[in-house]
């Protein structure tokens, strides 16, 4: 199966597949000097590493000292589908609190509002008024549906599009939140959708979805961030071209199938190809398992999370020996309070400083320096060391 088909398969959630160095051969592309401005993030530092929260909270409100914690270590947090539903009664009330709470503690973080673009989760009052004609069907009239079995919404209908980016810009305008947090791209862009839809009605789609997302940034104005999800390795470079978009997840990165050398070199190289193009990058690093891990989540909670703190250094070092002013680091097992997202990590606390150049690459072997801090890392054998200076 070729990659680009692999990654975008419905099996992307499978076990993180590993090539040794000498199987493989880096097909690499020019990576462009970083010299556009860069979209980014108001009170963007590299006094420390720069993090992105993403999670969301179901069951109860945030505790006085979680919200602490976030809002003490991130300027830039997306709050997830269904977030404060169960106590609020749906998930733009529950984000709206939870940003009300955080803002109140620190008026220079973002927080972003989630909505997917392509997959209609439930929780949101908004759905009171989406309209049935607006999901997508096959050319015999059968519903288009996620795996999970829930509707997707069809872009390609103008109404459809006028009603998604007003729900967003009312969220953003009954609450201090700071932008949006767009889902599900890759999924519009996967060659599965034609096979459903058609070739034609599948491009009519990412049209729909380009103007969409145009049409929501203007709505927002200029102060607010439109964060899209995203790209994976080579695959999905093109939304880095779309209008509108502030900056991209690669949300799998050494994870879900793209643990290979060449992606994660493919990814690194995303970070400044986006910089070249006036976006910003959020990189989710994983600790080598995740959520859908069934017999790891049986462990107890202490630790799944001591094993993520141990794990840390390969993909902080990646993310750092690639970033770039904007971009953003993020790292859990999952999406919930329960996975990792809302405890500390020795090394997000140090001083960090700014890169004092771009990292040196021999072959899958890089070198960066910083203020405070050197990184080295080898993609092939994904081995990475990070020496603190304070």
């Amino acid at each position: 199966m070729k990659r680009s088909a692999r990654l975008r398969s419905a099996g992307l959630f499978a076990a993180v597949l590993i090539v040794s160095a000498q199987a493989i051969t880096v097909a690499t592309e020019p990576v462009p000097e970083t010299t556009s401005t860069v979209a980014t993030v108001p009170g963007f530092s590299w006094e420390r590493v720069p993090l992105n929260l993403h999670f969301g909270k179901r069951t109860t409100d945030l505790t006085d000292s979680e919200i602490d914690f976030v809002a003490s270590r991130s300027r830039l947090i997306c709050l997830e589908k269904s977030h404060g539903a169960r106590v609020h009664g749906s998930t733009e009330a529950g984000i709206a609190d939870t940003a009300r709470r955080i803002i109140a503690r620190n008026p220079d973080a973002k927080v972003l509002f989630y909505f997917n673009a392509f997959i209609n989760w439930p929780g949101y009052d908004a759905f009171e008024t989406y309209r049935p004609e607006w999901t997508l069907r096959t050319a015999d009239g059968e519903i288009v549906k996620h795996p999970s079995g829930t509707a997707r919404p069809d872009p390609s209908n103008a109404e459809f599009r006028r009603w998604w980016s007003d729900v967003v810009v009312s969220a953003n305008r009954s609450a201090p939140l700071g932008g949006v947090f767009i889902d599900a791209l890759p999924q519009a862009l996967s060659p599965g959708l034609a096979q459903q839809v058609g070739d034609a009605k599948a491009r009519a789609v990412v049209a729909g979805l380009r103007e969409m997302i145009a049409m929501t940034k203007r709505k927002l104005g200029p102060d607010s961030i439109v964060l899209v999800n995203g790209v994976r390795t080579t695959d999905f470079r093109e939304i880095l071209d779309w209008d509108g978009i502030d900056g991209v997840m690669i949300e799998h990165f050494g994870a879900f199938r793209t643990a290979a050398p060449e992606d994660l070199k493919a990814d690194l190289d995303s970070i400044a190809i986006a910089a070249a193009k006036g976006k910003f990058v959020v990189l989710k690093g994983w600790p080598g398992f995740n959520w859908l891990d069934r017999d790891m989540m049986k462990r107890p909670y202490a630790e799944l999370l001591e094993r993520a703190r141990q794990r840390i250094t390969f993909p902080l070092a990646c993310f750092l020996v690639g970033a770039q002013t904007g971009s953003h680091f993020c790292y859990s097992w999952g999406y919930t309070d329960t996975h990792g997202m809302l405890d500390s990590y020795p090394e997000l606390e140090r001083p960090l400083g700014p890169p004092k150049a771009d990292a040196t690459w021999q072959g899958l072997t890089a070198t960066r320096e910083f203020e405070h801090a050197s990184v080295w890392v080898d993609l092939a054998n994904r081995e990475a060391r990070i020496d603190w200076q304070r």
